[in-house]
């Protein structure tokens, strides 16, 4: 690894800072690692190596005059779902879609902080699997061991952070889509406040179970990008009330009780938890009873909660189908979806929405009792390339619910969550936990993941990307 391609967020913004590195340097150097490993990892949809240069150097214009901002001219990357001017927005979709003219909200803020997009990363068709696989951009693999997915559906993102492509990106989390490519990419992933990251164009996204969140290799790193980013525009449905989350990344938590619960909820089809992963969530568990913290088994009260996503989920994919310039080019699972959505979209919708704060007060009736929730955020380990990607529409949501049952509730909740890193499997693959809370609980949950972070020090840990750089698809990378 790269010592350069190695330093985290606000490493890279602090040395800008002082000058001891320029933007342009940084960015060559992001390009080049993106170029080096695009053929093995496909990380990446759109790369914007004219532009990014440019907007590099302008940033170094505004360093020498003095100038200041939190990312100023730091690289980062973007999920394919949200709007860049210049760019189109196929959200993993293939045919051609026009250039957007208007950043969305997001990376008008990410900008506004200085930072240099990069390029926009892979997901797989509207978001809606965890995997990054399709026929409009190829498979997108694992750092990690490249015979593997990454997760999705901010795969490309979590790809790209885990090689030191980027720093940091921004994904996007409808039903763990943050939080599963952080699990299996030995990443920070935060699925933040419903809200708490603008959304705008789309007043909500999926009917309010999407929200916007990073993913870093560090918690202070995470907090970082999630703080230029987050904000309210005039149009949001959700605007909960403005938070500063870095400083909680150096706070200590103080003495919590946390529930661990090992149980999905209820989906009706099987899901077991795998060995590996139970053991590696439990070994979390005693870490935080060492560092003085009280872990007691117990569960969510989930109920009904299923029975309220799917609505949403599909009038969403329904919705979204509506502007793809060629709808016959899409997956045919996207177009059961969206039928489904049809019939979904109307009365079950609203009888779902109508139904959330009873599941507020339902789930939530564990924080009367608890600080956090810690649950597996998959249960088993990523799967690998091509396992998922020829199943009929049943079967893949037999398979996607199987590997990944844990993460969608709280997207119904519209609460935040954060993946942290608990270790690997065989085969040198990452594993996850989730770190769960209540309604505008990031302080707490990113103070405890800080402080489980200063204790495992899972940043130090990296793939080898070398292998990747000479264009081995099918070799394993150790752990560096």
């Amino acid at each position: 690894m790269s010592p350069a391609l190695s330093q985290g967020l606000a490493e890279q913004a602090r040395a800008l800072a002082e000058g001891e590195v320029s933007s342009r340097a940084l960015v060559e150097r992001s390009l080049a690692a993106i170029e080096a490993t695009q053929p093995v990892l496909n990380a990446f949809r759109r790369i914007r190596p004219e532009a990014a240069l440019a907007e590099a150097e302008a940033a170094d214009r505004k360093l020498a005059a003095g100038e200041r901002a939190p990312l100023l001219g730091v690289p980062v990357a973007v999920k394919d779902d949200m709007d860049l001017a210049g760019e189109p927005t196929a959200f993993g979709c293939p045919g051609e879609f026009p250039v957007k003219t208007v950043d969305c909200e997001a990376v008008r803020r990410l900008r506004e902080a200085g930072a240099v997009i990069v390029g926009k990363t892979n997901t797989p068709e509207l978001g809606q699997w965890p995997f990054t696989e399709g026929p409009a951009f190829g498979d997108t693999r694992n750092p990690w061991n490249t015979g593997h997915t990454p997760g999705g559906s901010s795969g490309g993102a979590g790809a790209a952070v885990a090689a030191g492509l980027v720093p940091a990106a921004l994904g996007s989390d409808g039903a763990g889509s943050v939080r599963i490519p952080a699990a299996w990419s030995h990443l920070i992933g935060i699925k933040p406040q419903r809200g708490r990251i603008s959304t705008w164009p789309e007043e909500e996204a999926f009917n309010g179970i999407t929200g916007i969140g990073p993913l870093a290799r560090t918690v202070a790193d995470a907090a970082l990008l999630l703080d230029a980013a987050s904000g309210s525009h005039p149009g949001d449905l959700h605007t909960p009330e403005p938070l500063t989350l870095l400083p909680a990344a150096s706070r200590e938590p103080g003495r919590l009780r946390i529930a661990l619960s090992l149980r999905p909820p209820f989906t009706g089809t099987p899901k077991p938890l795998d060995p590996a992963v139970r053991a590696a969530v439990v070994g979390l568990a005693e870490r935080l009873e060492a560092l003085g913290h009280e872990v007691v088994e117990e569960d969510p009260k989930y109920g009904p909660v299923g029975l309220t996503f799917v609505p949403r989920a599909t009038a969403g994919v329904r919705d979204w189908c509506d502007r793809v310039p060629d709808q016959s080019l899409l997956d045919p699972r996207t177009r059961g979806a969206a039928r489904l959505g049809r019939i979904l979209g109307g009365g079950p919708l609203r009888l779902a929405r109508s139904v959330e704060p009873r599941l507020h007060a339902r789930v939530g009736g564990i924080f009367r009792r608890f600080d956090v929730v810690l649950t597996p955020t998959t249960a088993t380990p990523p799967p690998r390339i091509g396992a998922l990607i020829s199943l009929s529409g049943w079967r893949t949501d037999q398979a996607r619910i199987a590997a990944c049952p844990y993460a969608w509730p709280w997207n119904v909740l519209g609460w935040p969550g954060i993946n942290v890193p608990a270790g690997f499997a065989d085969g040198g693959l990452p594993l996850g936990a989730q770190l769960l809370g209540p309604a505008n609980s990031e302080p707490l949950l990113i103070s405890l993941a800080a402080q489980l972070e200063a204790d495992r020090r899972w940043y130090e840990r990296w793939p080898d990307v070398q292998g990747l750089e000479e264009g081995d698809a099918d070799r394993d990378p150790a752990v560096a």
